[in-house]
């Protein structure tokens, strides 16, 4: 969803894991051999996150709550469908903005969101329990904190889009199978995706704002 705001994707050709090693930055065993490379890292991903906007895509998912009760389940670490005007965006990766205690990432007293003009972690910050400020990521080979709650959307739903995703990177990849049979799916990706689920989806094949601007239109007739 977000490649189209000019924000690095992380599994493309280009994407940041083919000029980043994710075993040293997005990992909790780099974060102990390097905390200034990791934060090194996430701190020029705030700056670029700065000049990105939403796209036409993210605007799409926003002005459909006039229509539905819409909750955004999302694998981007990006604020940019709040920024568009979503009002339920459950992040399933965490939040770039925001950064936490690495001794326990989950503690909310520790918790703290950066500003536009406040981006940039210095070296050796600390946590108000003590412990280096690392950002709020869900790493490889951490736990999903947030995939129940994706998951009691997915089952909730009657309508289930997904838009951008690979459907490589699991737990994620498999909200589709908490979808109740007979509900519509749809997938907009500009690349054929091959998904693992025993009820049929129509395939968009189109980048996210194209594909969302056909969607919305399919969507509207509904409502």
């Amino acid at each position: 969803m977000s490649a189209e705001s000019g924000f690095s994707t992380f599994r493309d050709a280009d994407g940041l894991w083919e000029r980043y090693p994710v075993e040293k930055v997005a990992t909790p065993q780099g974060w102990a051999e390097d905390p200034r490379l990791v934060t090194d890292f996430y701190n020029g991903l705030r700056r670029q996150l700065l000049t990105a906007k939403p796209n036409r895509g993210h605007e799409i998912v926003a002005e459909l709550e006039e229509l539905f009760d819409v909750t955004v389940v999302t694998q981007n670490v990006d604020d940019l469908h709040e920024r568009a005007g979503s009002s339920h965006v459950v992040h399933l990766h965490g939040e770039l903005m925001k950064v936490c205690s690495s001794a326990d990432p989950d503690d909310p007293r520790c918790w703290q969101t950066l500003t536009a003009d406040n981006v940039e972690v210095p070296h050796g910050a600390r946590a108000a329990d003590g412990s280096l400020l690392r950002p709020w990521i869900v790493w490889f080979g951490e736990a999903v904190p947030n995939l129940e709650l994706g998951a009691d959307a997915a089952e909730a739903a009657d309508i289930f889009v997904i838009v951008g995703s690979s459907l490589n990177v699991y737990p994620a990849a498999g909200l589709v199978r908490y979808v109740r049979p007979g509900r519509p799916v749809y997938l907009i990706d500009p690349k054929p995706v091959h998904v693992a689920s025993r009820q049929p989806i129509e395939v968009i094949q189109d980048v996210a704002t194209r594909g969302m601007e056909e969607l919305a239109r399919r969507l509207k007739a509904l409502a």
